[in-house]
């Protein structure tokens, strides 16, 4: 374009500069509705609660997969999955394959129902929360980076059961969250590296209250507070069978280490009086150093994935982690937790007619499932965990930014004697922002 007062189709040259600051100001609101979003749902993001599961008393609670609301309506894959218009923090490596002008914001909010049934009886709660917030942006040609809040393991529980003389309550809470910063590189075409540095914290609670009749309550909490870190290193290799098909690879790998905190059992003696029912006693029975005592090991992760024109994708992953061979000790009255070696295979799929035309067939169908062995024990049962998946991806109007609505049927039990069944249904609701809020218009 000329930089002359030349009036083209009723366009000036005034018109254009006062457009192209319009755009300017509008990437400015974008950042600062962007940023405000971010500082609320961090500040709510420790209110946040899960339905609950009687297994989250074990260990360090039900660990959780670095998902986003679009991976877990295919199975929670990820591993060999590589796209400009969502965030895949389960492979590092991905980041790389941003657009050099695109800025990716997501984060997704859980609805969960879970019914729990042992021999006895029938239990059925509700939960829900923000799940994740993660953000996406471009370096350079060929490097992107990442930023985000996930959760990595979490705590609810809450049962009793009668004993002679009085009753027993056990009740749990909270649970370990890891704050991200991730970079990722294309040295070359088709092959990407990336790595994740997070902080890893939260502090997780157990609770044992026993009240025999008409004498006082004792109360037992074990405290578990996480100061850490955490690493991820990914890579992924992508080649083109012809110009319609495409097969990705995918590896990650976190090296195992000793959880960095404090854990402490403290014993609180209360009175039964209604009227007076205070504290008599508050003794911290035993305060120990978690390094060397509370271990994790190390996490593979392989994936392959198949795409079709753009149009149809398919992956299957395959987890492993070797937590037989890591420590969960005694404190105290709190018995430690035996562990076994965890492995999943989880596959996902999703389909979309074009990504150009009409609303309906611009809309993305997705499908999956999972089938997990626990890394906890029961006695001397192994807990299976596996599920079903699926879901959409709405497109907002006039734009890539999408809305992932979907649905999760998860079942858990210990076997092979089958102590405690549960069933969780979760409704899944992730925003997926998908921006060019790096365009700069030039005058010439």
């Amino acid at each position: 374009m000329n930089t002359t007062h030349r009036t083209d189709n009723n366009i000036t040259l005034t018109t254009l500069t006062k457009a192209n600051a319009m755009r300017h100001s509008l990437s400015g609101l974008r950042a600062i509705i962007t940023a405000a979003l971010i500082a609320v749902t961090t500040t709510f993001a420790a209110s946040a609660q899960e339905a609950g599961s009687a297994y989250s008393r074990l260990g360090y609670g039900l660990l959780r997969t670095n998902a986003t609301s679009m991976q877990s309506q295919m199975g929670s894959v990820g591993y060999a999955m590589r796209s400009g218009r969502q965030i895949n923090v389960m492979n590092p490596a991905s980041y790389a394959a941003i657009d050099s002008l695109t800025f990716l914001f997501d984060m997704g909010v859980d609805l969960s129902s879970t019914n729990m049934k042992d021999a006895s009886e029938s239990v059925n709660r509700l939960g829900g929360g923000l799940n994740y917030i993660t953000l996406q942006f471009p370096i350079s040609k060929n490097i992107g980076g990442s930023v985000g809040l996930l959760p990595y393991s979490t705590v609810n529980y809450y049962f009793g059961n009668e004993i002679d003389g009085g009753t027993n309550l056990r009740q749990g809470s909270g649970g370990l969250s890891q704050l991200y910063l991730g970079l990722s590189a294309r040295p070359f075409r088709g092959f990407t590296l990336g790595a994740n540095i997070a902080y890893l914290f939260g502090t997780i609670t157990h609770d044992v209250q026993t009240t025999p009749t008409g004498t006082s309550t004792a109360l037992f909490e074990q405290v578990m507070e996480v100061r850490d870190y955490n690493v991820d290193l990914g890579l992924q290799y992508g080649f083109d069978i012809d110009r319609n098909n495409t097969v990705t690879l995918g590896l990650t790998y976190s090296p195992g280490k000793t959880f960095l905190g404090h854990a402490w059992v403290t014993k609180y003696d209360t009175s039964n009086d209604i009227d007076n029912n205070s504290i008599k006693a508050d003794t911290v029975v035993e305060r120990v150093a978690m390094k060397d005592r509370f271990t994790r090991p190390e996490t593979w992760g392989a994936g392959i994935s198949y795409s079709w024109r753009n149009r149809f994708m398919i992956e299957t992953d395959f987890t492993y982690q070797p937590w037989a061979s890591a420590k969960f000790l005694e404190v105290d009255n709190f018995a430690g937790t035996r562990l076994a070696d965890r492995w999943s295979f989880n596959a996902g799929a999703e389909y979309t007619h074009t990504r150009r035309g009409n609303y309906f067939s611009r809309i993305s169908w997705r499908i999956g499932g999972f089938y997990a062995r626990d890394y906890v024990m029961v006695g001397d049962n192994n807990v299976r965990d596996y599920g079903l998946t699926c879901g959409l991806g709405l497109p907002a109007p006039g734009s890539k930014s999408m809305v992932n609505i979907g649905f999760q049927w998860r079942h858990r039990q210990a076997y092979p004697q089958a102590l405690l069944t549960e069933n969780h249904f979760t409704f899944t609701l992730g925003i997926n922002f998908n921006e060019l809020w790096f365009f700069k218009n030039k005058i010439n």
